[in-house]
């Protein structure tokens, strides 16, 4: 008896947190958007734009640091220099 209701008492306790493990997760895989207001528009964060980010970052001689953290005045230069360097200037494409 004693068995059963650990048994019954694991089953529960995963059964509550499996749905918040998995909305956890979920939340990860959404990309931010960052409202430029000098263009009017907003930039999607996805792994091409940290690219690039990061692409700006060593071109201004700078430390990495999340986006996210950055000064408005900071992602204001950014989304200019953004806009003048799109994916295809930056990413050599690659040969299969």
């Amino acid at each position: 008896m004693h068995r059963f209701l650990i048994l019954s008492a694991l089953v529960l306790g995963t059964t509550l947190l499996g749905p918040v493990v998995v909305r956890g997760d979920d939340r990860n895989h959404h990309e931010r958007r960052y409202y430029d207001r000098d263009r009017r528009d907003y930039h999607r964060w996805n792994g091409d734009e940290d690219r690039a980010y990061r692409v700006y970052l060593q071109e201004q001689h700078r430390d990495y640091r999340g986006f996210d953290r950055e000064r408005q005045e900071q992602r204001r230069h950014y989304f200019r220099w953004r806009h003048e360097h799109p994916n295809g200037t930056l990413f050599k494409l690659e040969v299969r």
